[in-house]
C-alpha cells in the first residue's frame, strides 16, 4: 500500500508541474507582449528623457562661409583722337583741282648754284644781298686736349740752352759708354718738364742723364700759331769722346 500510495502520488507531482509550467511560460509571454505593445500603441507613456533622446536628430553642420567679393573691374576709358581724316559718306559728282601757286622768292637773296633763281648766283649764301660778297666764314680748328707728340728728331732742333750730362766716375775707369732715352713734356715756355726713364743701357747712367736734361731749354712749339706742349723723347748718348 505504501509504494501504491508513493506511485500514485508521484505521477500526480509530474501532471501539476507540466501545467504549472505552460501556464507560466503563457503568463511570461502576455507580459513581454504588453510590454511591447504598449509603447507602440501609446508613445506618450515612455518616459519623456528617452523618448527626446530617441526622436532628437544631431545638429546640423554649419553652413560654408560666403565667397569672397569679386575683385574691382578698372574702367579704361578710351578716347578716339580725331585726326580729321573721314571717308567721304557720298562721291561728289564733279572733283575741282585746286591750284596753288608757288611762293615768291625772297627779294635780294641768293642760294649757292641756283643761278636761274631770281637774286641767286653760283658760289651765293641764302640771305645775302645781291651783287655783294658773303662773309667769309672762320672754324676754328679744335685745341688739343693734351700735350702734341713730336718726334725726338724735330724736337733736337729747337733746342736752345744744352748742358752736357757728368760722365760717371766708375764707367769714366771702366772705359764703358751707354745711352738713355727719356720721355719728357716740354711745356709752353719750352722748359722740360715729367722726365721718365724710357729705356737705358746701363742704370749707372739714369740719374746723370735726367739732371743734365733738365736744365736744357727749347723754342716752344707753335701749333695755330699759339704755344703748345709737346710730348717726346730725349736721347742721351754717354761715350767717353763726349756726351750727346
Amino acid at each position: 500500500m505504501f509504494e501504491d500510495a508513493l506511485m500514485e502520488s508521484g505521477g500526480k507531482l509530474k501532471t501539476r508541474s507540466k501545467y504549472w509550467m505552460i501556464a507560466t511560460f503563457v503568463f511570461n509571454g502576455l507580459i513581454v507582449g504588453l510590454m511591447i505593445l504598449i509603447p507602440l500603441l501609446y508613445p506618450e507613456a515612455l518616459p519623456h528623457n528617452s523618448l527626446t533622446a530617441s526622436l532628437t536628430a544631431p545638429p546640423p553642420p554649419p553652413p560654408p562661409p560666403p565667397p569672397p567679393p569679386p575683385p574691382a573691374v578698372k574702367v579704361i576709358k578710351v578716347v578716339s583722337v580725331d585726326n580729321g581724316l573721314h571717308a567721304p559718306t557720298k562721291i561728289p559728282k564733279d572733283i575741282k583741282m585746286v591750284k596753288e601757286d608757288a611762293p615768291p622768292p625772297p627779294a635780294g637773296a641768293g642760294v649757292a648754284g641756283m643761278e636761274g633763281m631770281a637774286g641767286g648766283a653760283p658760289g651765293g649764301v641764302f640771305g645775302g644781298i645781291t651783287g655783294g660778297t658773303g662773309p667769309a666764314i672762320h672754324v676754328a680748328p679744335p685745341k688739343p686736349t693734351g700735350p702734341a707728340r713730336i718726334s725726338g728728331g724735330v724736337i733736337s732742333g729747337m733746342r736752345v740752352a744744352f748742358v752736357e750730362p757728368q760722365y760717371p766716375p766708375i764707367a769714366k775707369i771702366a772705359h764703358m759708354s751707354g745711352t738713355v732715352v727719356l720721355q719728357a713734356v716740354i711745356s709752353k715756355t719750352g722748359s722740360v718738364e715729367k722726365l721718365a726713364v724710357a729705356s737705358s743701357t746701363n742704370p749707372m747712367f739714369n740719374n746723370y742723364a735726367i739732371q743734365a736734361v733738365q736744365q736744357w731749354r727749347y723754342r716752344p712749339y707753335l701749333l695755330n700759331g699759339e704755344p703748345t706742349e709737346v710730348a717726346t723723347t730725349i736721347t742721351v748718348n754717354f761715350a767717353l769722346n763726349g756726351a750727346d
